[in-house]
């Protein structure tokens, strides 16, 4: 042992004593103790906390309520170890066991923050890595140390050096920024989504506004935070209004028609509209495009400046109720007192028909083979679509018509011979 102990003094290395032992077994119980607490906390209140992000924020923010409890027992550990840490001016050994035990928590707290708003596996974990060695090499009191050698090692470009050092400060800024704007705007649109006093279009206006401008603040926060120039950005803005006024045009012209949509509210999300050959309801106003799914399934993306330039049919803009027509013809041979009798009794009995405005049935004229009548009928739900509810109708009636003897004409052809020729002739 005195040899082992000679053979490293040689070296500069120096074994602890009884003492350094003792307050090393200490951290480390206290350590271990900190993990224990954060993983019966994770366990306590996890669930809670899962309720209650359910509850206030639903499924606006992906992932996360599902690590909650992963997330309260890396993070009340992490708070705990942090304290204990701070506690007491630790020995080497004991500083080491504090850091590894800290950093641990806090990379996989981030990890699961990280992985919980649905940012790559790769971001993440290389985040948690930067994060565990600056807290470890804290500990030790080596992070000038790390920041000198990462310093070094770098590159310049123009008039500006760019080190390792200042590479990774930017992409861990830049993944944060990411996640903090993200998850903002996930809470402060499902708060806007919850508002009583909103529209479903003032809804969605706030949300784009809010969403701009958490963006806009993230942007220049990270700006300052790295203290970058803003006169390094002058060619860049030049050059984009130079794209903007040659190659961009529409998409900045759909985007401003887009927030004129939202502001006046002639076209909202549930609205049922047609344009052109598209029928279908409002199922989302984007940045470029308004989405419209039709009756078949189908989604069609309709650019902003179509819905500001051309026609617009809104069924649902002031009103829901809509009206439609069916057209029915009798024979000429039928009772009409009881075949007007019976279109209104079918198109009472449509669930989908409502009750008032109340059908009615009028006789539009007579044809060459019928009389022809027009049922009319009142729904509240167009986006649920129109023909079914005029099949419907007409199911109902051509029963109604068997039951009563009531014929429904088709078209008859008679042939007058004025004279025939006679054999011979």
């Amino acid at each position: 042992m005195k040899d082992l102990a000679t053979w490293l003094a040689v070296r500069g290395i120096t074994l602890p004593n009884t003492i350094e032992l003792v307050e090393a077994g200490i951290a480390f119980v206290l350590a271990a103790a900190a993990l224990v607490v954060g993983w019966l906390a994770g366990r306590t209140l996890g669930p809670r906390l899962t309720e209650f992000w359910d509850r206030r924020v639903g499924g606006h923010v992906e992932g996360l309520a599902d690590r909650m409890t992963k997330i309260v027992r890396h993070g009340v550990a992490a708070i705990l170890l942090s304290i204990l840490a701070s506690l007491w001016p630790w020995n080497d050994l004991s500083s080491i066991g504090f850091g590894f035990a800290l950093g641990s928590a806090v990379a996989l707290l981030v990890v699961e923050i990280l992985r919980g708003l649905n940012l790559p596996r790769w971001a993440a974990w290389t985040v948690a890595a930067v994060l565990f060695v600056i807290i470890l090499s804290n500990a030790v009191g080596g992070l000038d140390v790390v920041s000198n050698v990462l310093e070094r090692i770098g590159f310049s470009f123009g008039k500006r050096r760019y080190s390792l050092l200042s590479l990774t400060t930017i992409m861990v800024v830049a993944v944060a920024l990411f996640a903090a704007v993200r998850l903002a705007n996930r809470v402060i649109g499902h708060s806007i989504q919850q508002a009583r006093g909103f529209d479903p279009a003032q809804k969605l206006l706030a949300q784009k506004l809010a969403g701009i401008a958490i963006l806009v603040a993230a942007f220049f926060f990270g700006i300052d935070f790295l203290q970058i120039d803003l006169t390094t950005f002058a060619v860049f803005s030049g050059a984009l209004g130079l794209a903007v006024g040659f190659g961009l045009q529409k998409t900045v012209g759909n985007l401003i028609a887009g927030i004129i949509l939202l502001m006046d509210r002639s076209i909202k999300p549930g609205d049922v509209i047609v344009v052109g050959d598209s029928f279908g309801w409002v199922n989302k106003i984007g940045v470029r495009a308004v989405s419209v799914i039709t009756r078949d399934g189908k989604e069609h993306l309709i650019p902003n400046e179509n819905l500001m330039t051309q026609e617009v049919e809104n069924w649902s803009y002031s009103d829901r109720n809509v009206r439609v027509r069916i057209p029915v013809g009798v024979s000429y041979n039928s009772d009409l007192a009881l075949a007007q009798e019976l279109m209104l009794r079918a198109a009472k009995e449509s669930p989908r028909v409502l009750k008032s405005p109340k059908p009615n049935v009028w006789l539009e004229g007579f044809g060459d083979s019928s009389v022809d009548h027009e049922i009319l009928v009142w729904i509240n739900d167009p986006e649920g679509g129109v023909g079914n509810v005029k099949s419907d109708v007409l199911n109902r009636l051509w029963r109604l018509f068997k039951e009563n003897d009531v014929e429904i004409p088709f078209p008859q052809r008679d042939v007058h011979v004025k004279s025939w020729a006679q054999p011979g002739e």
